[in-house]
C-alpha cells in the first residue's frame, strides 16, 4: 500500500499471556500499512521471549525516549492509563486496542484494527482531549508520575483505622473528611474508583473535578463537583503517621503532615476515537443499562 509514513509507539500489557493471536493480528496489520514501529522495551521482551512473536520494530525504547504520530495501547483501560502516563505532555494521540472486555478508553477490538488503521491513514477519526490532574506533595518528591488521567486517591494505610483529610478549595476551607480515603477524579475517571464509591458519572469534556470520599465515617458526606480551574489543598493526619497517594492506581507512601496540592495539569491526553463511536453507547454497554437480567 502506498501511503504516507506513520510512526507508532507500541505499549502493552505484559500479563496477558493468552492474547498472542490478537497481538499478531495488530502487528501484521501495522506491517501491511507500512507503519514504522517503535516498541516499549518491556513489551518487546514480553512479545519476543514470552510469546515467541517476531516484532518488526524499527526501534526499541525505554522510559520516555520516544516520539511518534500515534501511541497504541494493547490491553485494557489499566494499560491505557500507563500509556497515558508515558505519553504525558507530548500531545501524541493514543489508540486503545482492547485485549479483553470492552473498555471506556481501550474501546477498539483487535478485529477492528484494520478498519481503524484505514481511518487513521485517511484522516477519518476524531481526537478527544481528556483533562489530567497533577498532584504536588509539598516537601516530598513523588517517585513516579505526578499526573493522573483517571484519579488521585488519598488512602489510609492497612494499619490505620481511618485518616483525617482537611480539604480546601482555592484556599477556602471545605470540610475535614474522616474516612478511609478521598478520591479526586477527572470526568474520565468518574466511571472508575469514584463510581464504586457512589460518585456520579461525568461526561468527558465537562470542565470539572470530582471529590468522592471512601467509606466516610459521617453519613452526610456526599460527592462534590468543582470547576477544574480550582486548586484543591489537602492536609492529611493519620494515626499510623503515613498515608498512601495512588495516582491512577499506582500508590506510594507519604508522611503525615505532607500537604497535597491538586489541580488540572497544563496539558491534555489525546484519545483517538473512530468517527461514529459514541460515548453513551459505550456507557450503556459497560453499565449494562437496559439489559434485562431476569
Amino acid at each position: 500500500m502506498s501511503q504516507r509514513k506513520l510512526k507508532f509507539a507500541l505499549f502493552g500489557n505484559i500479563y496477558q499471556t493468552k492474547k498472542s493471536a490478537s497481538i499478531q493480528k495488530v502487528l501484521s496489520c501495522l506491517n501491511e500499512f507500512g507503519a514504522e514501529l517503535l516498541v516499549d522495551k518491556e513489551y518487546y521482551d514480553f512479545l519476543k521471549e514470552g510469546q515467541q512473536i517476531d516484532v518488526p520494530a524499527k526501534r526499541i525504547f525505554s522510559g520516555n525516549d520516544f516520539q511518534a504520530d500515534f501511541a497504541i495501547s494493547m490491553g485494557g483501560d489499566g494499560t491505557f492509563l500507563k500509556t497515558a502516563a508515558r505519553v504525558g505532555y507530548r500531545n501524541i494521540p493514543i489508540l486503545g486496542v482492547n485485549m479483553g472486555r470492552l473498555g471506556f478508553l481501550a474501546d477498539i477490538a483487535p478485529h477492528e484494527i484494520e478498519s481503524c488503521l484505514k481511518a487513521l491513514y485517511a484522516d477519518d477519526f476524531a481526537v478527544e482531549d481528556r483533562a489530567v490532574i497533577r498532584v504536588v506533595a509539598e516537601g516530598e518528591q513523588l517517585s513516579g508520575t505526578d499526573c493522573a488521567l483517571n484519579d488521585v486517591a488519598i488512602l489510609k494505610r492497612d494499619t490505620a483505622s481511618m485518616i483525617s483529610i482537611r480539604a480546601s478549595i482555592d484556599g477556602e476551607y471545605l470540610t475535614t473528611y474522616q474516612a478511609d480515603g478521598l478520591i479526586v477524579s477527572t470526568p474520565t475517571g468518574s466511571t472508575a474508583y469514584s463510581l464504586s464509591n457512589g460518585g456520579p458519572i461525568i461526561v468527558p469534556g465537562t470542565g470539572v473535578l470530582l471529590m468522592t470520599a471512601v467509606a466516610p465515617h459521617s453519613l452526610n458526606i456526599r460527592p462534590i463537583v468543582i470547576p477544574d480551574s480550582a486548586e484543591i489543598t489537602l492536609d492529611v493526619e493519620s494515626r499510623s503517621h503515613s498515608f498512601l497517594v495512588a495516582i491512577d492506581g499506582r500508590s506510594e507512601s507519604c508522611r503525615e503532615g505532607t500537604r497535597l496540592r491538586l489541580r488540572r495539569a497544563p496539558y491534555n491526553i489525546k484519545v483517538v476515537k473512530r468517527s461514529g463511536k459514541k460515548y453513551f453507547a459505550t456507557l450503556r454497554e459497560k453499565m449494562m443499562w437496559g439489559a434485562d437480567v431476569r
